[in-house]
């Protein structure tokens, strides 16, 4: 007697991918005032480091030129952010026992969330550069500059996006996840973001030099004020690979751990 055993076939190609992307997408739009919160939240920064705290920085009123970059990064991170809170959201709803009855790869419900993370920030990004112009920042940087900023910010909000995505798959809950991912969010201050490295003390200073913002930030400012960029543009990607291989090795583990269980 033959017994006929019945077999999913798994999707081919990136079709699960693009789907997730897509769900990711979906959620974006409609949760629009986490959207508009990761956008507001920066522009309000740099309104207030430009025209409260610019002069008493630097009195010749350039100060925006140089805050702008870290208003970036700032941006970036707080948009990644919600990342964490979306994957942990996933994993603690009950969801993933549905994704996990389907033939399709575990790693797509991540990829969703981080490219979606990506597209959404590099939106975001490009409306604080906009509100960056109104309010006097003069980039001396040439289109291929401009390409080279955008190509350094988006491995940045890569790097960072899957770093969230390993921290909502690590944390207990959607509140966990939000908890840590704000204690990253403090890195931008304590690099040369906001002040030069060397006005801090030196005991900060060795802090500000040797963590991963402070190159990303130095590449991406000198690109837009025309200066050298000199090795920082290294260190930035080297920095970035490194967290992208780390985390995305990290994410993967705890989701064959945690949706194994489940």
């Amino acid at each position: 007697m033959t017994t006929l055993t019945a077999t999913r076939p798994r999707l081919r190609g990136f079709t699960a991918e693009s789907t997730f992307i897509n769900r990711s997408l979906i959620h974006s739009i409609r949760d629009i005032e986490a959207l508009l919160m990761a956008v507001v939240l920066p522009v309000m920064l740099m309104l207030m480091f430009t025209f409260i705290f610019g002069n008493a920085i630097d009195p010749s009123g350039g100060y925006v030129d140089y805050v702008v970059p870290g208003i970036i990064l700032l941006c970036a991170g707080f948009g990644a952010a919600s990342t964490a809170v979306a994957v942990s959201r996933d994993m603690t709803t009950g969801i993933i026992d549905r994704f996990r009855t389907m033939p399709l790869r575990s790693g797509a419900v991540l990829t969703g969330h981080v490219v979606a993370s990506l597209a959404r920030n590099l939106l975001a990004t490009a409306i604080v550069v906009a509100a960056a112009l109104l309010v006097g920042f003069r980039p001396s940087a040439t289109f291929l500059d401009w390409v080279a900023v955008f190509g350094v910010i988006a491995l940045y909000i890569l790097a960072i996006t899957y770093l969230f995505a390993a921290i909502g798959l690590a944390a207990s809950s959607p509140d966990a996840a939000s908890g840590y991912g704000f204690i990253l969010l403090f890195l931008p201050y304590v690099s040369s973001a906001f002040v030069p490295v060397e006005t801090m003390p030196e005991w900060l200073q060795w802090i500000a030099d040797n963590q991963p913002i402070t190159p990303v930030i130095e590449t991406i400012r000198a690109l837009l004020m025309g200066t050298p960029v000199d090795d920082s543009a290294w260190w930035a990607i080297g920095w970035c690979v490194a967290i992208i291989a780390a985390a995305a090795i990290w994410g993967a583990w705890l989701f064959r751990r945690k949706a194994g269980r489940r």
